[in-house]
């Protein structure tokens, strides 16, 4: 897994909570002035994710607020971005006159080289959201583009946006599928979808540079397939289409690839109908309709791929995972995936 560090205020004696977060929020971010009416229990969890320069940190706080004033500014700056996606509990963010409110459809920017005034949670609800720590420097945009895209909509819904909340979910569920080393390579993927997004709020795509808008474009593509693996229309000449690309430079694109395009796409079916072989709820489902299900309307050509890929045919391959359900000492029972 990712290096991490993790704090719960629980950990900490009561009235040490609060101050223990607070060091810890200006140690991943930049100093600030909290405040919040649940000091004197106050409970937070908070993992600090490390991906090289890159920092996600996922989060759970009580009601707070965060000062970043002039004052701070001028004694400490960092020169990094921070960027807010909230899950739940609203986030309130005041810059001079211009107030916003975030929920888990946006995303919010600060600068740390600017005064902010940002509330978490409502009331008595808790906040509980991602943050993303990443430097100025490894942003191919200028301080002016970067003044402009604070006070644009970002939202996680779409485009870039979509993909980078992707990504940002998956590291915040788990990363027990990486490696220390992996963390400085997702710290550039999340810095080329950051550039990517802010480019295209700026209509400024042509300051990325080529490798980074193209790998960018990558992530987005694979995202688009995942979220339409079922489609049997999906095929290159389609996915190259809906990005307003040619299948071409679509194929030119995967040239940096493990794979090609086509076998990647058939790699991820198979390993969704492989998914669906294990779980139990779908074991009256035939083995032919879950293939058809991902995009093998051929029974045949399922199998063959399948004991290709995974060493036994789908039938063995389902009797086998279901038959590893088995009864542990405390009476539970449990079903290998």
């Amino acid at each position: 897994m990712l290096n991490e560090m993790v704090f719960r205020s629980e950990d900490l004696p009561a009235e040490d909570r609060f101050d223990g977060w607070r060091e810890l929020v200006a140690r991943t971010h930049a100093p600030l002035e909290l405040q919040s009416d649940h000091r004197q229990d106050f409970r937070a969890v908070q993992r600090v994710l490390d991906l090289g320069a890159v920092t996600v940190w996922p989060t759970t706080f009580q009601p707070a607020r965060f000062l970043r004033t002039p004052k701070l500014v001028r004694q400490s700056d960092p020169e990094g971005l921070h960027l807010s996606l909230p899950l739940s509990g609203p986030l309130r963010a005041a810059r001079g006159e211009e107030q916003a409110l975030f929920g888990p459809e946006s995303l919010c920017l600060v600068d740390t080289s600017r005064p902010v005034d940002i509330y978490g949670g409502n009331d008595s609800t808790p906040h509980t959201g991602i943050g993303l720590e990443v430097p100025k420097a490894l942003l191919p945009l200028s301080r002016n583009q970067l003044d402009r895209v604070a006070g644009l909509p970002l939202s996680s819904l779409t485009g870039f946006g979509a993909v980078l909340a992707q990504l940002l979910k998956q590291l915040a569920r788990g990363t027990a599928a990486y490696h220390p080393t992996d963390g400085p390579r997702l710290g550039m993927v999340v810095v080329d979808l950051l550039s990517a997004l802010f480019a295209n709020a700026l209509e400024a795509d042509r300051f990325l540079p080529p490798e980074s808008r193209q790998r960018a474009l990558v992530l987005q593509i694979k995202a688009f397939v995942q979220q339409h693996l079922q489609d049997p229309r999906l095929t290159p000449r389609a996915i190259a289409a809906a990005h307003h690309i040619s299948p071409s430079y679509l194929h030119r694109l995967f040239q940096h690839e493990e794979e090609t395009v086509a076998a990647w796409i058939r790699r991820q079916r198979l390993e969704r109908a492989r998914r669906d072989l294990t779980d139990p709820a779908l074991v009256t489902t035939p083995i032919h309709a879950i293939a058809d299900r991902w995009g093998f309307p051929r029974a045949g050509d399922f199998t063959r791929v399948f004991r290709a890929t995974y060493g036994i045919p789908p039938s063995d391959y389902r009797q086998r995972a279901l038959s590893m359900a088995e009864w542990w000492p405390s009476g539970g029972r449990v079903m290998a995936e």
